[in-house]
């Protein structure tokens, strides 16, 4: 699939991404991204936020595929079944395991409990081996039970500005496989 003909719907996590984090550089320099703004990024709602990203992607006629972060990748787990056909895969970025990390935020614990079934798109789902918030064994589960292929991105933290990903050239290039994929 072309990056061209395709709606790439950015989704940020607790606290949303800051400047300088490689979700907002990928949302400046790909034409067709957007950021998805969630009504609060600090308190979370997970009824509000899968509501908006199904919202977002029923505002496009095109093929859409969902990058998310962190807790998104938790809100992209429970809209997976009613989001609309045009979803065509997702690009899922450091899960946190909220229901048994001890560094989950309280705040994202109405997020529990994870959910265990397939998403009905392709998807890819990366994960590091030194992440704070999900062990690898965890992230592995996660992408077994959602469909999704795995990737281990190495002792990369929580794949985020705090450790050192800011442009992220090497999920760029994890995303063109996938998008390749599609």
């Amino acid at each position: 699939m072309k990056l061209a003909d395709t709606d790439i719907l950015i989704l940020p996590g607790l606290g949303n991404s800051g400047p300088g984090h490689w979700q907002v550089r990928w949302a400046e320099r790909m034409n067709t991204a957007a950021i998805v703004e969630q009504a609060d990024w600090d308190e979370p709602d997970l009824d509000d936020w899968v509501a908006t990203i199904d919202q977002a992607c029923r505002l496009t006629t095109r093929p859409v595929v969902l990058v998310a972060h962190s807790l998104a990748v938790m809100a992209v787990a429970h809209a997976g079944p009613r989001l609309p056909a045009n979803v065509r895969g997702a690009f899922l970025v450091a899960p946190p395991d909220i229901e048994l990390s001890p560094e989950a935020p309280e705040e994202t614990y109405v997020f529990r409990p994870i959910p265990r079934d397939p998403l009905p798109f392709p998807s890819l789902l990366v994960a590091s081996s030194n992440d704070p918030y999900v062990s690898l064994e965890r992230a592995v589960e996660f992408a077994n039970c959602w469909g999704s292929d795995f990737h281990q991105a190495g002792e990369a933290g929580h794949i985020n500005l705090a450790s050192g990903h800011g442009p992220w050239p090497e999920g760029l290039l994890m995303f063109t496989r996938l998008m390749q994929r599609l």
